[in-house]
């Protein structure tokens, strides 16, 4: 089994309805994005999958998210824009762009250095 990971990064906004803490208030962070694809077969120049192309459409991802504020968006419109369903919602997301036999193991949101969240199925 291969596994190539690429990360990127937003900045964005959101404030977490209902937490008894500071992060009831509008806040920020700079969260730190990495998506994990898993084969078993690489292609004939010995390729799981062109970093490239998995990194354009991260890229294209991110945008829809970078420099927002979360809680306007409509993926999170029903959801606290938390780090847990960030990781969830660019994990449902990105996986449209994953083609079989390939798949997407996982998608780990760092919301600080010391603090992340990993999301798979």
């Amino acid at each position: 089994m291969f596994e190539v990971s690429v990360k990127g990064d937003i900045a964005s906004s959101h404030i977490l309805h209902g937490y008894p803490g500071k992060c009831k208030d509008l806040h920020g962070h700079t969260w730190k994005v990495e998506v994990t694809i898993a084969g078993e077969k690489l292609d004939p120049i010995g390729l799981l999958v062109d970093f490239r192309k998995v990194k354009k459409d991260l890229h294209e991802l991110l945008e829809t998210l970078d420099h927002k504020h979360l809680n306007d968006l409509p993926a999170f419109k029903d959801v606290n824009p938390s780090t847990e369903n960030l990781a969830k919602h660019i994990y449902e997301e990105f996986v449209k762009t994953i083609a079989p036999p390939l798949r997407l193991k996982k998608v780990t949101v760092w919301e600080s250095e010391l603090s992340r969240v990993t999301y798979y199925r």
